[in-house]
């Protein structure tokens, strides 16, 4: 609608500052003689809004002009409440921040969109961790945060998985993930390849007052985007040839594996199903396996085989001595 799209030219001119006609066009998704048109509407309505020419040139307000038109629509108010992380929010330092910005919102609202952001607040609630998963401990996120936010140098000590555990890292913070309950920072180590933290396995950390300039162009959404794929394309790096009971393929772990199970199933005549489904590791995959009991039988590689036998072996003795 066009009175939505002049009250977002507004709003985005108070927030950026100056902006081409080509820059409004993009973010609006409209053309360029769609904005011109407008900006002449805005003129008529006596908005204070000045256009300059040049190379540096684009559209602005007038200093000091401020719009109290918030452009909300109701579903927009809603999602701005549903949005709201009071969890995650408290363990940046942020929970009263986040409490005063939402009852300052709330009695902008009109009446009606004020009553559908309460009820939003009231019926849904968001709590990312998993329900089998330890809460973690990440006494250094607050300082984390304050050194993304002001772009300063970290002095950290860190414990990762391989020898040496626990290294010294001077760390030029990108951003922080909220992935499933757990804080990762994104930063370089000094090299300008982005690498993933975990904060929790922060031991002590240093916020230096050494500053430090993000790489231009930097899309930490993106970054997390392929981390994610390249974490996932490493994670199976193998293959397991199975045979599963009727309805055991729902009840493998992880899609992945369910979706193998079903593109590669080859029917049996007792009624069973051969599979070859992707791993992670040896030791991995026998952990998994066994919580089918009697449902999956593992036909390579033999390694796996004669891993679950020997466990079925051990725990037939033990409870046999019974």
């Amino acid at each position: 609608m066009k009175s939505s799209r002049l009250v977002s030219i507004l709003l985005l001119l108070q927030t950026r500052g100056r902006m081409t006609a080509a820059q409004l066009a993009a973010a609006l998704e409209v053309s360029v003689r769609t904005v011109y048109r407008d900006i002449d509407a805005l003129h008529a309505a006596g908005v204070p809004l000045y256009g300059d020419a040049g190379h540096a040139g684009g559209y602005r307000l007038i200093d000091g002009y401020r719009t109290r038109l918030t452009g909300l629509t109701t579903d927009e108010a809603e999602a701005l409440f549903l949005a709201g992380a009071p969890g995650p929010a408290a363990e940046l330092g942020l929970g009263p921040v986040l409490a005063a910005a939402q009852l300052k919102v709330r009695a902008s609202l009109p009446a009606e969109l004020r009553a559908h952001s309460e009820r939003i607040s009231a019926r849904f609630h968001l709590d990312a961790p998993g329900w089998y998963a330890d809460e973690d401990d990440v006494p250094h996120l607050p300082a984390v945060a304050t050194a993304v936010w002001n772009s300063r140098v970290l002095h950290v000590r860190y414990r990762r998985w391989r020898a040496p555990t626990d290294v010294e890292r001077r760390l030029e913070p990108y951003g922080l993930v909220l992935k499933a309950g757990r804080w990762y920072v994104i930063a370089s180590a000094g090299t300008g390849d982005a690498r993933t933290y975990r904060v929790d396995q922060i031991l002590q950390l240093h916020v230096s007052e050494e500053e430090f300039e993000p790489p231009a162009g930097f899309d930490l959404a993106a970054y997390w985007r392929h981390y994610q794929d390249d974490f996932h394309g490493r994670l199976h790096s193998g293959e397991a040839v199975v045979r599963l009971a009727p309805g055991a393929a729902d009840r493998l772990p992880g899609p992945a594996l369910r979706e193998a199970a079903r593109t590669t199933a080859r029917p049996e005549p007792d009624g069973w199903t051969g599979a070859v489904v992707p791993i992670e590791s040896v030791d991995h995959a026998h952990d998994e396996f066994l919580r089918l009991g009697a449902d999956i039988e593992v036909l390579e590689p033999a390694e796996l085989r004669h891993r679950i036998q020997a466990t079925v072996k051990a725990l037939g003795d033990l409870y046999g001595r019974a």
